[in-house]
């Protein structure tokens, strides 16, 4: 029973959610200066202040309603930002940085926060969710250097996607067929090797684009044929579904099967053998199916270009990839499982403009261009390894030159005391005007206080009420 408005979510002995309800979440999506590291998702259920400083290793810290956040890096201050929880809204203050704190590309020293605003401290990109949905079970925290994730491929940050990955998990390990759906290059071969990764099955992975096999050849390739089934079969040869027994038969774009063809899958797939072009004689195959597909096979079965009943067959368990404009919070895990692949991947470091461009752009060919793009960017980079604005394709420079979104409402501070003012201006008016508390909170001592305000023309006694 789905929890109602006047329910909240109440927290078990093991730090994790028992009601489903959307909640406030800060995501570390990317540490610019270590993109190898990944992601780490983190409630705000039942947090009214939340610290960001420096500290070795990532980790974070729950107590009475607070929450105290660590990452690594030089450009990180040890006290460098907080947010405070003032009923429903979120109030970001940058503490006096030496980098200072930017909020969707812009400088910030006091704001309150908007759904999928993108903050940034020191070379570390934050991102808020104001209400990102947790089912029951989710745990508070979520490390990805620290958790087991699923096979290569499935990994994720998204809480309710997890859950979908744990279903896939379960059904690997059965002889379910399954239907892979999702725009191109969203990364579903990397999902099928996955299943097969964590199927148990001791047999090949055989992967087949069926809409890249001439009509002629498609049955002769899928099922094999006899010695002098026709001109040229000089000797027996065994096709995709024999070499894939005791494996996964993994068939991409799908759509694109041949009718006759498709009929004699759906006998493969009904009877559990295959009978070879030229054959008379019906060969058990030990068989598991895992397809994808592009189209929207329902409109092919419409319109008689695919078979219902296959279908029927094929669907044993779908399992639908959402398009990386999608999924912002997971491109961070993403960038580490992408640039893990190169060589000497451990020397890459991303710019904070890098950084943002990624998570700015909208992705129309999926990961598989996020993929080309960190290639680029590592093969450009210098020895450093500090791949920049300049090692990005034309279509960046777009994002990278675009005034950022000012619906956040961010302070821009033009110089290091006009930031200074405005975020002593922003403590004074919360803390009506008492400068031991701003002292407090900046932690700095009240002559030093005294001395910004007198320096910068603030009368505090203006903020008394």
């Amino acid at each position: 029973m789905p929890a109602s408005r006047d329910e909240t979510l109440t927290e078990s002995p093991d730090g994790r959610l028992t009601l489903a309800r959307p909640e406030p979440h800060l995501i570390i999506v990317l540490e610019c200066d270590r993109p190898l590291s990944g992601s780490a998702r983190h409630s705000l259920h039942g947090i009214t202040e939340i610290s960001i400083g420096r500290g070795e290793p990532r980790g974070v810290v729950r107590n009475a309603g607070r929450l105290a956040l660590t990452v690594p890096g030089g450009f990180m201050s040890g006290s460098h930002a907080r947010i405070r929880r003032e009923r429903e809204r979120f109030h970001l203050e940058d503490l006096g940085s030496r980098n200072g704190t930017s909020v969707n590309g812009r400088p910030a020293v006091h704001l309150v926060l908007e759904d999928g605003d993108l903050i940034e401290a020191g070379h570390t990109l934050i991102l808020f969710r104001g209400a990102l949905h947790a089912p029951p079970g989710t745990p508070l925290d979520f490390d990805t250097r620290e958790a087991e994730l699923a096979a290569p491929g499935l990994g994720t940050i998204l809480p309710a996607l997890a859950s979908e990955v744990d279903a896939l998990v379960k059904i690997a390990g059965s002889k379910v067929p399954v239907l892979l759906r999702g725009e191109t290059g969203t990364g579903k071969e990397l999902v099928a090797h996955a299943v097969h990764a964590s199927s148990g099955r001791d047999g090949a992975f055989v992967a087949v684009n069926s809409g890249a096999i001439p009509e002629a050849l498609v049955e002769s390739q899928l099922f094999g044929h006899a010695k002098g089934a026709f001109s040229g079969a000089v000797r027996e040869e065994l096709g995709f579904v024999r070499a894939s027994a005791g494996g996964t038969l993994f068939l991409d774009e799908i759509g694109d099967l041949p009718a006759a063809s498709q009929a004699a899958l759906l006998r493969v797939l009904q009877e559990g053998e295959v009978i070879p072009v030229g054959a008379t004689r019906a060969i058990p195959v030990d068989l598991r199916v895992v397809a994808a597909t592009h189209q929207p096979l329902e409109a092919l079965v419409a319109r008689g270009a695919f078979r219902a009943d296959l279908l029927a067959r094929l669907e044993g368990f779908t399992y639908a990839l959402a398009p990386l404009r999608e999924r912002r919070e997971d491109i961070g895990l993403i960038i580490a499982n992408l640039l893990g692949r190169i060589a000497d991947a451990g020397r890459l470091k991303l710019t904070p403009e890098v950084g943002r461009a990624l998570l700015r752009y909208t992705w129309p060919a999926n990961i598989r261009e996020l993929g080309h793009w960190l290639a680029r960017g590592a093969a450009l980079a210098g020895a450093d390894g500090l791949i920049e604005r300049h090692h990005l394709p034309p279509q960046a420079a777009g994002l990278l030159d675009a005034a950022p979104d000012a619906a956040s409402g961010a302070t821009v501070a033009p110089s290091e005391d006009a930031r200074l003012k405005a975020q002593l201006e922003a403590l004074l008016a919360t803390h009506e005007g008492n400068v031991a508390e701003v002292a407090r909170a900046l932690g700095k001592a009240r002559m030093q206080l005294h001395r910004w305000m007198k320096r910068l023309s603030i009368d505090p006694s203006r903020y008394r009420r």
